[in-house]
C-alpha cells in the first residue's frame, strides 16, 4: 500500500509539472499592436544607424591613413585619379569666384567657403574661415592641405552642397569633380571612427533586440494552452 500511495503521488506531481498553470493561462495576452510598433521602431532605428555608419566609413578610413600629406602640386593643372582618392594632400592654387558660396554649419561659429580652383572647374576647395575673420578684407590662402576626395564621396557633412551651389549661383558642379577639404587632416577626422563604431553598435543592438522579441513570440506560440489564453 505505501508503494501504491507513493506512485500515485509521483504521478500527480508529474502531471502538475507538465500541465499548464491555470493562473498563467488566465493572464491576458501581450498587446500585439504595441509589440509590432516597438519592433518597427527598432528596425527603423537599425536602418538609420546603419545608413549613418556607412556614410561615415569613407571619413573613418581617411582618419586611419598616414598623417604625412602627399604633394600634388598646382590644383589648376592636376587631374586626380583613384590613387589620390581619400588621401591627405598638400597643394597650391587660386580660388575662383564663379560658383563660390559661403555657408555655415549648425553648432559651429566658424564659416565655410566653397569655390572652384581658378582654371580647373573640376577641383573645388572647401575653406574654413575662423569666427571673426570673415569679411570683405578676408584674403583666401593659395596653399591648402587636407582631404582630397571625389565630391560625390565627400561624406555626410557635404550632402546637398552641390545643390546649394546650383541654387545660389546657377553653376553646376561636374559629376566627376573633386574636393579638397582644407585643414581636414586624418587626426582631425578621428571623430568619424568613434561615430561610425557608435552607429554600428546601435545597429547591432536593435537587430539583436528585434530577434529576442520575435523569438519570445515564437516560443509563446508553441506553449501548451497558448491558443486557449489568446482566445
Amino acid at each position: 500500500m505505501p508503494s501504491n500511495h507513493s506512485s500515485t503521488t509521483l504521478r500527480a506531481t508529474e502531471a502538475s509539472t507538465t500541465e499548464p498553470d491555470p493562473e498563467l493561462i488566465s493572464l491576458p495576452a501581450p498587446p500585439k499592436r504595441e509589440r509590432t510598433v516597438t519592433v518597427a521602431l527598432m528596425l527603423v532605428t537599425a536602418l538609420a544607424a546603419a545608413w549613418m555608419a556607412i556614410s561615415l566609413l569613407g571619413e573613418a578610413r581617411y582618419a586611419l591613413t598616414s598623417g604625412h600629406p602627399q604633394e600634388v602640386g598646382d590644383l589648376a593643372t592636376i587631374h586626380p585619379g583613384a590613387d589620390l582618392a581619400n588621401r591627405y594632400a598638400r597643394a597650391t592654387g587660386l580660388m575662383g569666384t564663379t560658383g563660390a558660396i559661403r555657408y555655415g554649419r549648425a553648432a559651429e561659429g566658424d564659416s565655410f567657403r566653397l569655390a572652384p580652383v581658378a582654371g580647373n572647374p573640376k577641383v573645388w576647395v572647401e575653406l574654413r574661415v575662423p569666427e571673426g575673420f570673415e569679411g570683405p578684407r578676408f584674403v583666401p590662402p593659395t596653399s591648402f592641405a587636407g582631404r582630397l576626395v571625389p565630391f560625390s564621396r565627400s561624406g555626410v557633412r557635404h550632402v546637398g552642397l552641390i545643390k546649394t551651389v546650383h541654387d545660389q549661383t546657377d553653376v553646376t558642379v561636374p559629376d566627376d569633380a573633386w574636393l579638397i577639404i582644407d585643414g581636414g587632416s586624418p587626426r582631425a577626422s578621428r571623430w568619424a571612427v568613434a561615430l561610425a563604431l557608435l552607429f554600428l553598435g546601435f545597429t547591432a543592438w536593435n537587430i539583436a533586440s528585434v530577434a529576442r522579441v520575435l523569438a519570445r513570440v515564437r516560443d509563446r506560440a508553441t506553449e501548451p494552452g497558448t491558443d486557449e489564453a489568446a482566445s
